[in-house]
């Protein structure tokens, strides 16, 4: 049973960092790869995660490994699994299905091979709906307690966290839409959303001890 426990933080710690690195990683590979591509400045201005696709293979692998994780997750029974399992296919077809920018106007894309704006679609919705299912996850199911058990300091802190997240993730979700524009400011926007979530999920694995009951 420990040994158990002991997998099951190390897969939560590892879904956390993969999202945490994801925003920083594509965006080194992009930067690697201007020296040898011609990107416009509209692509840096209008700069998504989605976007660096493109030019690097970092979405496709980190990504991919995160989603395939969160379908193999399984917690304590279907309240969990469900969720994650539904995060995870999500998080597949965000990959599956690429995003439209300059780089791709006009091109057939993706592993099914679709008109950009129609992959672009497909690949919006999987995004809201990624993010809607880590929100639940963070605000409804990292907060559970035992009803039988009495609720630690650490719990009540660790809990604290698990909705301040889960809000974060819905508030960029919100902004992202909203006629407010700055350099950049899908990529930011998506670079907080995925930080609540590395956050979220590195203290439901309580890594290096943090916030551990004692």
């Amino acid at each position: 049973m420990e040994n158990a426990l002991v997998w099951l933080k190390r897969i939560r710690n590892t879904i956390g960092f993969l999202g945490m690195l994801l925003p920083w990683i594509a965006l080194l590979g992009t930067f690697l790869a201007s020296k040898h591509i011609d990107i416009t400045p509209t692509f840096w201005k209008e700069l998504s995660i989605s976007a660096t696709y493109y030019v690097t293979p970092a979405l496709t692998g980190i990504l991919t490994t995160a989603a395939v994780v969160l379908i193999c997750y399984y917690g304590y029974g279907p309240e969990d699994d469900i969720p994650t399992t539904a995060a995870g296919v999500f998080g597949l077809m965000i990959v599956l299905f690429p995003c439209s920018c300059d780089l791709s106007a006009g091109k057939i894309v993706g592993f099914f091979q679709l008109q950009a704006e129609t992959s672009h679609i497909i690949h919006c919705i999987s995004a809201v709906c990624f993010f809607l299912l880590l929100s639940y996850i963070s605000l409804f199911l990292f907060t559970k307690s035992y009803p039988d058990k009495e609720q630690t300091a650490q719990k009540k802190t660790r809990n604290k966290i698990y909705i301040t997240c889960g809000i974060g993730m819905l508030a960029a979700l919100i902004l992202m839409p909203l006629h407010i524009d700055f350099y950049a400011k899908t990529f930011i926007v998506e670079a907080i959303a995925l930080t609540f979530f590395g956050i979220s999920w590195l203290v439901k694995g309580q890594v290096f001890g943090l916030f551990a009951d004692k």
